[in-house]
């Protein structure tokens, strides 16, 4: 069995997105914890939620993966950026308790000319600040493409993160096909080595959460521009490959391809119709 799904629209509340996501053919999802640009999020409903549990015990649903505003810069020049994304990731982490025990994924940031050194240093003092031994939630590094000065353009980069974290047991990573592929490591022809590679720097046990991404542009570019599955340089064969991976079995796989309700449909199809090829 795989878990897949897609990035949801959160405004009608979490048992709405539990509905999408079966309409769809998806057992599970992500959603941004607020507008993706940040600012204040809506208050949440705790019999929304509790219809939502109930609806997504029923039917099996692997973890959510929600997503921080990509706007949010913990490692900026800028002291009130990085003290609005203490504010955000502080509140996200407290909203989180009411589904427990899922994934809050973010951004690692971009140094912007201080050196990934000092990114590195600002982001984990962040999560020092805001990670609490009681929390249920894990909270997932992204993989990046490298794009500008970003954090986390290699799996050394995250393990320099968590190596700084004092719980790092609620930490983790989430591996953005795209985003990889664009950094630099190729899924396509050498997964099974870069899948090695990963479990070397980071321990695969660390992985928790896929997304799932064609890209249009070439390995190594680092560019960042998702695609539709099959539409860009990866293609399906290597993304089902991934999905279907035995070292990546039961990890929620979150699609975020440029595409409506309708599109994802078709994509969640797809890759569970080359399911036979890849078990």
């Amino acid at each position: 069995m795989i878990y897949i799904g897609c990035h949801l629209s959160s405004t009608k509340g979490y048992l709405h997105m539990g509905k999408d996501a079966l309409a769809i053919g998806a057992n599970t999802f992500a959603f941004f914890t607020r507008n993706p640009r940040g600012g204040k999020a809506k208050d949440i409903d705790p019999e929304d939620v509790a219809a939502f549990l109930k609806l997504a015990e029923e039917n099996n649903f692997g973890k959510l993966v929600a997503h921080a505003p990509y706007t949010l810069n913990p490692c900026s020049a800028e002291a009130r950026v990085r003290e609005f994304a203490h504010i955000i990731m502080e509140d996200d982490l407290k909203r989180m308790e009411y589904t427990p025990g899922n994934y809050y994924n973010f951004h690692p940031g971009s140094h912007v000319g201080q050196g990934a050194e000092a990114g590195i240093e600002m982001i984990a003092k962040l999560l020092n600040e805001i990670l609490r031994p009681e929390q249920t939630t894990t909270v997932l590094l992204e993989t990046m493409a490298g794009k500008g000065s970003e954090i986390g353009r290699n799996f050394e980069e995250l393990r320099a993160i968590i190596d700084r974290v004092e719980l790092d047991e609620k930490m983790g990573v989430c591996l953005d096909t795209c985003h990889v592929s664009d950094g630099g490591y190729d899924i396509v022809n050498n997964l099974d080595g870069v899948l090695e590679e990963f479990d070397r720097v980071l321990g695969i046990d660390r992985l928790k959460a896929l997304h799932i991404n064609d890209s249009l542009n070439v390995t190594g570019s680092h560019k960042d521009r998702h695609a539709r599955i099959g539409e860009g340089h990866i293609g399906l064969e290597a993304i089902a490959k991934v999905v279907y991976h035995p070292n990546l079995k039961g990890l929620p796989c979150i699609l975020e391809t440029p595409n409506e309700l309708e599109g994802y449909a078709r994509e969640i199809k797809m890759i569970k119709e080359n399911k036979n090829e890849h078990i």
